[in-house]
């Protein structure tokens, strides 16, 4: 089998993986759903390469309001690797105590909100805090990981905390311990990963389900939809009311900030 087919022959096993956990899927549509009906928003969060799941969960083709994506920067700009912004910094402020919780400063969150917090090791600093602080504000927390991979590996926590420690739900990418699946022959560590893959299954399993659950409630959400399927004009349609949407959600997160926190 060639590097190529043994990956893709992975990442069927992956599509399994995630096909198991439809029963908690549908539980995390239930409650993503509930969230948007309220009028408030399911926050999305990962540092590092887990940004790739907060990003294809919303703004993206196939998409829709109702999802506030939390990307720092300083967390998941990998581009220069090396110097300015470069991929030690991001790695050291990770594992930084206290940054998750500035962060949520810039929200107002209420119980009637969700989360999604994506860690493929569950084991750094700021995504573990970031779901602790979540549930310190009565927000209920989905978390995504790769169980064997953070079964296998140690938490930077304090207190030795892992993130599906503070997960009402947890899901499974289903990657392996290291993320990488590929064995070269004579090259002494295997490449390939994924987490990512099995990640953007986990979310996009749960966009479908959210959206036929948005419909039957008689409020059909406005997806983000290609010209090429509904022409120009109705894309255009399309891309603008649910940007207002979100802006006005997002709106919410900002009106009473400040008046019940220190």
């Amino acid at each position: 089998m060639s590097p190529s087919s043994e990956y893709l022959a992975r990442c069927r096993e992956l599509v399994d993986a995630v096909e198991r956990q439809q029963t908690a899927i549908h539980q995390v549509a239930d409650w993503f759903a509930d969230t948007i009906l309220a009028g408030r928003m399911v926050h999305l969060f990962g540092s590092g390469h887990s940004r790739i799941m907060v990003e294809e969960m919303w703004p993206r083709y196939g998409s829709f309001p109702g999802f506030n994506p939390i990307v720092e920067l300083s967390l998941s700009f990998h581009n220069p690797v090396v110097g300015a912004n470069g991929q030690r910094q991001a790695m050291f402020l990770e594992n930084v105590s206290g940054l998750a919780e500035r962060i949520l400063r810039n929200f107002d969150l209420s119980p009637k909100d969700s989360a999604l917090v994506i860690s493929s090791s569950g084991c750094n600093v700021v995504p573990v805090e970031m779901a602790a602080e979540f549930r310190k504000r009565g927000v209920r927390v989905v978390a995504i990981i790769s169980r064997k991979h953070s079964e296998a590996s140690s938490s930077r926590h304090s207190e030795g905390k892992k993130l599906q420690d503070f997960a009402d739900l947890t899901l499974d990418t289903g990657a392996p311990v290291g993320d990488a699946m590929v064995k070269v022959s004579g090259l002494e560590t295997p490449v390939a990963p994924g987490s990512t893959v099995g990640g953007c299954l986990l979310v996009n399993s749960i966009k479908a389900e959210v959206a036929e659950r948005l419909t039957r409630a008689g409020a059909p959400p406005k997806v983000l939809t290609a010209s090429a399927i509904v022409g120009s004009k109705k894309a255009t349609e399309l891309f603008e009311s649910a940007y207002d949407e979100h802006a006005r959600r997002l709106a919410k997160l900002y009106e009473n900030l400040g008046k019940s926190q220190p």
